[in-house]
């Protein structure tokens, strides 16, 4: 399903300028969920320790890491594809971005490992 203009730009780095001396600090759009769906992986991992320390069985543990990977991936693509639509586009229309490109592969390149 497409995306209309009004929940694309929703999905793009509100502010893609440096807000610190580093340069490296970006204002993240949907903030709430994305704060949210973080705090659900981490109730995952508490559940995982609980299953651990109570000696549940090994794949009902497994089933439970890999759901939070699955979790943890979600909120990787969101917050890469806000990156990409907002900063990465915005360093390509101010000077080529080249530099900006490349860092982008190199995220992708390790989060396919």
């Amino acid at each position: 399903m497409a995306l209309s203009q009004k929940e694309h730009a929703a999905d793009i780095c509100e502010s893609c300028a440096p807000v610190d001396d580093d340069g490296r600090r970006v204002e993240q759009p949907r903030k709430k969920a994305l704060t949210n769906r973080v705090r659900r992986i981490e109730g995952q991992v508490g559940g995982v320790l609980n299953m651990i320390e109570n000696d549940r069985y090994c794949v009902d543990i497994l089933t439970q890491i890999s759901a939070i990977k699955s979790a943890l991936d979600g909120v990787s693509i969101q917050i890469l594809s806000s990156h990409a639509n907002g900063c990465v586009r915005r360093a390509v229309q101010d000077d080529g971005g080249e530099d900006a490109i490349d860092e982008l592969l190199q995220v992708v390149r390790r989060m396919m490992r």
